[in-house]
């Protein structure tokens, strides 16, 4: 601990170093000009003896010397501070030099007229004036070199490692060069043609998994910057865990397009975010079927405020409709959106603050634009508060959605692509019942339609699970809980979630809106899923902290509703594939409509109902596979 201590202290000494007092910048001048004019007189007589005491140097000298200390206290050369010397201190001492030099010309002329011969020899004058300027201006950038290099040399630096040895990772390695507390230990590559080369002076090393936690140790790494833009989430999180094992931070730089003035930065260069280590490889979707479907149409997005519903409106922007239609009820959303959308795109914009429940209202809507395709996202989702208010799931998720698949068919919509959720499979709660309640009542409204000979609307569902920095998702709530010192609270040490991005799923959207030709429940392969107490251990990781040490973890129990484990399909359920290997079409039976009618005819009365059991009853006669989890409603399933 003790030279830690004497580097602080040294540390602390030069940042608060006083500058020097104004004399001794005055004396140490003086000083420099008279060896200058000495060093004249040396030159001038050839270094003779005899001639210095003939030409009376002493009297020179001082006669020199005093014109000098006259010139600084003239032109206040001294005033500038030695340690951050620059053209201006140049500048200040060539004034005072020509200062000093025309006061010895008028110190010569007065001793010509009144002794009859000059005091200082002009020669020597010229020597001592170039000497005294290269003297004082280079001792002064020497003092400003060493008191830079000291401080410099105590500051503790960081040493970085770059993943990628490519033009990014030397863009990088410049930008790194360029930090004075930051200082590159080397590159790390796993293409074997440049492992043991050298690029700008820095060594490229082997970056196989078996040499990660060698050399991050051995190189005592402290950062490490991943600069590969098409790395593996595999290898992408191999690199982390390596990272975390040995305390190493991990950033990340940002793609070229996304560069500031197309520059990189060292504020650009970012801490790595959990979301771009969970799930699996994104999914590479068509988007020229994409852009043929939506291309001069007529979009309605309902939910558009929401955190699927804003992205929907993002990317279908990029598509080029004739008109997009918002509809939401949060009215300080959807104006920030619309607000978005028509600063970065001529398309006309529409945004309608609405309720989807209100028949009068969404109908003049669709009566006014004619849309031509609607992406449902408007519902309500939080399985803990739809447990407790039974008749808003019903009267949102289920009523809602028939109001919008009634009207949709009334007003010749060409495709009704409806968002649904993983929690709607074998639901274990209000919420993801009342979703699969309105799949099943599109699905049987598709099948009615086609049986009756109306092919006017393709009814279209996707399926999929969490979705990653989403509204009231665990991400944002963990974040949170870290940034306040803990503790971090997971319901369940074994539940588990499926994972996605937001563009992600909102991509599945529209490729499902362009292949569905009617009926379908598309499904996504999400992969494994991932245990939220991992989650939450990784998030305290990349935080820089310790999990059970710095930050605790609390398990609160399961929620009223919650599973321990999501599912895609239902037991009795299969898949069909499609043109893409990641997407797949549930094989889901379809209720008959008149069925289907008759129960939501009955949601209707029920839903101002005060009794909620007799509500929650009815979703479970509807949907058999329904059965509470850790819910009051557990003792419908017993009766």
């Amino acid at each position: 601990m003790a030279p830690e201590r004497t580097t602080k202290r040294l540390i602390v000494s030069l940042r608060n170093l006083r500058i020097l007092p104004r004399w001794v910048i005055i004396l140490i001048d003086s000083t420099i000009i008279f060896f200058s004019a000495l060093l004249g007189y040396l030159l001038r007589f050839n270094f003779s003896t005899s001639d210095l005491v003939q030409q009376q140097y002493g009297q020179g000298l001082i006669i020199y010397t005093a014109c000098a200390v006259m010139a600084i206290l003239l032109t206040g050369s001294y005033k500038g501070i030695i340690r951050y010397t620059g053209i201006q201190d140049g500048v200040r001492i060539f004034f005072m030099l020509l200062s000093n030099g025309l006061l010895v010309v008028a110190a010569n002329v007065f001793s010509y007229y009144r002794i009859g011969h000059f005091l200082i020899p002009y020669s020597v004058v010229i020597i001592s004036l170039i000497a005294s300027f290269l003297f004082l201006f280079n001792y002064r950038l020497l003092v400003k070199y060493i008191f830079s290099y000291y401080r410099n040399a105590l500051i503790k630096k960081s040493r970085v490692i770059i993943f990628g040895a490519g033009q990014t990772g030397i863009i990088t390695r410049h930008v790194i060069d360029s930090t004075p507390n930051m200082r590159i230990a080397g590159f790390l590559e796993d293409d074997q043609n440049k492992i043991g080369k050298v690029v700008d002076g820095t060594k490229i090393f082997d970056a196989r998994r078996e040499n990660l936690d060698y050399f991050l140790d051995e190189l005592n790494i402290d950062e490490l910057i991943i600069t590969v833009r098409d790395i593996s989430l595999e290898r992408k999180n191999e690199l982390v865990d390596a990272c975390l094992r040995n305390k190493v931070k991990v950033r990340t730089v940002p793609p070229v397009e996304k560069w500031v003035g197309g520059e990189l930065s060292l504020n650009q260069i970012r801490e790595i975010k959990i979301e771009e280590l969970l799930g699996r490889e994104a999914i590479q979707l068509n988007n020229q079927s994409v852009d043929h479907d939506l291309r001069g149409k007529r979009v309605c997005i309902t939910g558009a405020a929401g955190s699927i519903g804003s992205e929907l409106v993002r990317q279908v922007i990029r598509h080029n409709p004739e008109r997009i239609i918002l509809i939401d009820q949060a009215e300080s959303p959807l104006y920030e959106i619309e607000r978005e959308i028509k600063a970065s795109s001529a398309v006309k914009v529409l945004a309608y603050l609405a309720d989807i429940t209100n028949q009068p209202r969404i109908s003049a809507i669709f009566a006014d634009n004619k849309p031509e395709i609607i992406y449902h996202a408007a519902a309500y989702k939080h399985v803990p508060l739809m447990e407790g208010n039974p008749g808003e799931a019903i009267h949102c998720n289920i009523l809602g959605t028939k109001n919008l698949a009634d009207l949709a068919v009334e007003f010749n919509v060409r495709k009704f692509v409806m968002i649904s959720t993983d929690k709607a499979v074998n639901p274990t709660n209000v919420m993801g019942c009342s979703k699969r309640i309105a799949e099943v009542y599109v699905q049987a409204l598709n099948v009615h339609n086609q049986e009756k000979g109306k092919y006017t609307t393709a009814f279209v569902t996707t399926r999929f699970g969490n979705v990653l920095g989403s509204n009231g998702s665990v991400i944002p709530l963990f974040k949170k809980q870290i940034e306040l010192g803990g503790p971090v609270t997971v319901t369940h040490p074994e539940v588990t979630r499926f994972f996605m991005t937001i563009p992600e799923a909102c991509q599945l959207v529209l490729e499902a809106g362009t292949m569905g030709k009617g009926g379908e429940v598309f499904v996504f392969d999400m992969g494994s899923p991932i245990k939220i107490v991992d989650l939450a251990r990784k998030m305290i990781s990349l935080s820089g902290l310790q999990p059970e040490k710095d930050i605790e973890i609390v398990y609160t129990g399961l929620r009223e509703g919650e599973k321990l484990y999501e599912e895609l399909l239902n037991n009795s359920e299969d898949t069909l594939p499609t043109h893409h290997e990641k997407i797949l079409i549930g094989k889901v039976e379809p209720y008959a409509y008149e069925e289907i009618n008759k129960y939501i005819e009955l949601f209707y009365d029920f839903v101002n109902d005060r009794n909620e059991l007799k509500m929650v009853a009815l979703m479970k006669e509807l949907i058999p596979e329904f059965r509470s989890n850790y819910s009051r409603y557990e003792i419908l399933d017993k009766s």
